[in-house]
């Protein structure tokens, strides 16, 4: 059993934890043969600046992380027991080998296929339940937190839990598209009672896909229990013009100002 699995209660005023996906870094590497940029090097650099966690996705193309990414990172991360291990992707196709492999803190289980851009729907529950329960239980065996990509959909979290999975990560795009607009605070309330409903089923909330410096703060503001972010793109594309370690400090920034005391008095 790994150390770091925590048990799921989460308090409302608890910090939510930054785990920072390093797909794009993959991605721009890949396109010489250079090795550069190192995805080990910004794993340093973002767990150096303050965060918690690290994540992958790695697909079956290895169009940016590649299987020998998935090992360096879990070796590399044995120096950094306090940071988590993420690995995302479909777990009917080359995402069970992996946490076989290196046993990380937690799977993230997506829906994706094969040819698929980016991740963009959850997991039909209880449609998918009857297929998702052996690969949930395989995973768990193996101690290693099973985390279900879901919509914003309340009515399927007591699915998830009934399929056993320890949390969530609600599929944030939706939210994203709407932060600015009229349809804002109507597509944030669908989160609030999403995440709601995975409480009261039991089940830890993650979130990710599209969140950034200018929305994450509101949505973990309203949204209660977020145990784990994990964001990959806005990041990095942050981190071209700013660096990793501030772009890393500003993502942490917005976090706190979500928790913040005069926050929770609004």
């Amino acid at each position: 059993m790994n150390p770091l699995v925590a048990p799921e209660s989460q308090p409302r005023d608890a910090r939510t934890a930054l785990s920072v996906n390093l797909n794009k870094v993959a991605l721009l590497r890949n396109t010489r043969h250079l090795g550069i940029p190192s995805v080990i090097r910004a794993a340093e650099q973002v767990l150096n600046a303050g965060a918690q966690g690290i994540t992958v996705h790695p697909r079956p193309d290895e169009r940016h992380i590649r299987a020998e990414d998935v090992h360096a990172l879990a070796e590399f991360l044995k120096a950094w027991p306090q940071a988590e291990y993420n690995i995302e992707g479909n777990p009917f196709h080359n995402l069970i080998g992996f946490i076989e492999a290196v046993r990380p803190h937690q799977a993230t289980f997506v829906p994706d296929n094969v040819e698929q851009f980016t991740s963009d729907h959850g997991w039909n529950l209880p449609a998918d339940l009857e297929r998702l329960v052996p690969v949930i239980q395989q995973t768990k065996a193996l101690g290693v937190r099973v985390s279900l990509f879901m919509d914003p959909i309340p009515e399927a979290m007591a699915h998830a839990a009934q399929a056993g999975a320890d949390r969530v990560e609600l599929y944030t795009e939706a939210y994203a598209r709407a932060f600015g607009t009229a349809d804002e605070d109507a597509v944030l309330a669908q989160y609030v009672r999403a995440a709601e409903a995975a409480l009261a089923a039991g089940l830890g909330i993650n979130a990710g896909h599209d969140l950034n410096r200018d929305n994450l703060t509101r949505f973990l503001r309203e949204v209660p229990g977020v145990a784990e972010v994990s964001i990959g793109h806005a990041l990095i594309a942050d981190a071209l013009e700013l660096g990793y370690t501030e772009t890393v400090r500003d993502y942490q920034r917005c976090i706190q100002r979500a928790f913040a005391p005069e926050a929770a008095a609004r």
